[in-house]
């Protein structure tokens, strides 16, 4: 045994009654993942977005990023799971969101408005906080989408730290997979995935009939290891959906 080994055995069995295991590696923890129903994101996040943990979804308007958040909870409400939409800017279509294959029965939708044409713009914002933080603390839902689309990134990013630190202990004690949706990373070191969404490019058909869109999806952060082993993914993939008219069309 030489001295280095020896000098480790002797500072655990000086620490093992206050510390077990001090100098040992703590074993990987494999985090739960729920599928997002797009073959192509689930593989390069390794199985999906995970449970019980913040997602950010970011990208500008038109980027693919409220097509993922609807075909992800497409997949939680088909298995009969209860899922949120907080719509700061009151902006979802429940009839795009029926299209996408989401059990309006199984959604509960937030709506924030403002009273007043000259209301100041932080008062949804805060509307849809208030309204995140009572749903989370209450539990009971499988994912909850904050859709923070129209909020202006130099208002998003005033939100405290604080604010996004008890949204991740609630989303991990009541094992909800909360999706936030922006401009820009607001929850910046809470969210345990960030993806940045973009748009691509038109399909068509024909030139008078237009057949999808194809957005790209890089992945920015990902701390935790997911479900899925094998060999490790590229951080970019691309996807194509198609639209709600379409698929009623097919259906």
């Amino acid at each position: 045994m030489n001295t280095a080994q020896a000098l480790r055995i002797q500072i655990e069995h000086s620490l093992e009654h206050r510390f077990p295991a001090a100098l040992s590696h703590l074993p990987r923890t494999i985090h739960e993942v729920a599928a997002t129903g797009i073959d192509e994101v689930d593989a390069l996040l390794g199985g999906g977005l995970p449970v019980g943990a913040i997602s950010e979804l970011t990208g500008p308007e038109s980027s693919g990023r409220t097509s993922l958040a609807l075909a992800f909870l497409s997949g939680r409400s088909r298995e009969g799971l209860v899922c949120a939409w907080v719509d700061a800017g009151d902006s979802l279509d429940p009839e795009s969101a029926a299209a996408s294959g989401v059990s309006l029965k199984q959604l509960l939708w937030v709506r924030c408005r403002a009273a007043g044409a000259n209301a100041k713009p932080w008062v949804r914002l805060d509307q849809a906080l208030r309204s995140t933080d009572l749903l989370l603390q209450a539990g009971g839902f499988a994912a909850l989408v904050l859709d923070l689309g129209s909020t202006a990134p130099e208002h998003g990013c005033r939100i405290p730290l604080a604010t996004w630190f008890r949204f991740r202990h609630a989303a991990d004690r009541t094992r909800c997979s909360l999706l936030v949706l922006g401009q820009a990373p607001f929850a910046q070191s809470s969210a345990a995935v960030m993806l940045e969404c973009s748009a691509q490019r038109e399909a068509s058909e024909s030139p008078t009939v237009l057949s999808g869109f194809s957005y790209q999806v890089s992945r920015g952060r990902q701390r935790q290891p997911a479900l899925v082993t094998g060999p490790r993914k590229p951080p970019v993939s691309t996807w194509t959906a198609t639209p709600a008219w379409e698929r009623e069309k097919r259906a």
